[in-house]
């Protein structure tokens, strides 16, 4: 399961949220996972009205002018509630002052407590934006992750059908990787998958008879990109070992590859003495940009024939 600790949020999003760390120090090690970003929930404590993503509860003017309301023993017990609940941390916004009981229960239930002159909506957006992002669920793929003519694109086959050498090509052609051998995707939305090149291999692509090479010190910073959502899936298979029905050229059924449970349109190409695949790939690209738009040469091509057929009847 997919899950940040509480130290790694405030490393990524300290600037970014202008987070100071003022008390739950030995908290860092709360994790947030996948479950908490899927389930977010509002909890009723008393009578404040916390909002919380992500087990990350964020405190606005209206809930710290509440607490400040309350005598002495009811504010500690608010606040005793609302570390009651399962907690990774707490957010005061808007630069609010921070009561001293409110820091003590941070340190006594291990449940860091930041700080930020920021207003709570802006910091719920960035959070669940963020968190969202962070502890989406993942898999990793064997293959080659590209962004050809802006489309993310997973190029897979056997090992030593090409992948990388096709991969070359296309990024000599102007178009980028993401990540060679192995792709890190992540389910971001319910219907979108974004492919991530882990870090071991950033910028690396492995071509045999040529080692491993630095796309970025050969091609230019504009040559890889670190992310991209899936597009397509292109299967490259030796055309001898294909079916003669994948081959029909007129009968071409749709094709798709669940991905995170996420279905992925996916185009078989293949291999033979003499085809350009890289061609091959740019064009299964904008063919596949044209479906989008609901033109199908296939099914253009097969009702003109009909059209032909009738008239000669």
């Amino acid at each position: 399961m997919a899950q940040i600790n509480v130290a790694e949020l405030f490393k990524q999003t300290r600037r970014k949220l202008k987070l100071n760390w003022i008390a739950g120090l030995n908290g860092g090690s709360n994790t947030l996972t996948s479950e908490t970003v899927t389930k977010p929930s509002l909890a009723l404590i008393g009578h404040l009205n916390f909002v919380h993503p992500n087990r990350v509860q964020v405190l606005g003017c209206a809930e710290m002018d509440y607490l400040r309301s309350l005598p002495t023993t009811e504010a500690v017990r608010a606040i005793e509630n609302l570390y009651s609940t399962d907690l990774a941390a707490v957010i005061v916004a808007n630069g609010e002052k921070v009561p001293e009981s409110l820091m003590a229960a941070a340190d006594a239930h291990a449940a860091p407590l930041f700080t930020s002159t920021l207003r709570s909506p802006a910091l719920m957006d960035f959070l669940s934006h963020y968190l969202a992002q962070a502890v989406a669920e993942s898999v990793s793929l064997h293959g080659v992750f590209m962004e050809v003519q802006g489309f993310g694109a997973l190029i897979k086959g056997e090992a030593a059908i090409g992948k990388s050498e096709l991969a070359l090509e296309l990024i000599s052609r102007g178009h980028r990787l993401v990540a060679d051998d192995v792709v890190d995707f992540f389910r971001i939305s319910p219907e979108r998958v974004e492919g991530r090149c882990p870090a071991l291999l950033q910028d690396f692509l492995e071509v045999r008879g040529l080692g491993i090479l630095n796309i970025r010190a050969i091609f230019g910073d504009n040559s890889v990109k670190p992310t991209k959502p899936l597009d397509l899936i292109i299967q490259l298979e030796m055309a001898d070992k294909l079916a003669p029905q994948l081959l029909d050229r007129l009968n071409i059924k749709t094709l798709h590859e669940e991905v995170l449970g996420v279905k992925v349109p996916k185009v078989q190409i293949p291999i033979a003495a003499g085809r350009n695949i890289a061609v091959l790939v740019e064009v299964a690209i904008r063919n596949h940009v044209l479906l989008l738009r609901g033109i199908n040469a296939t099914k253009q091509f097969t009702q003109r024939q009909q059209r032909e057929m009738k008239k000669n009847r």
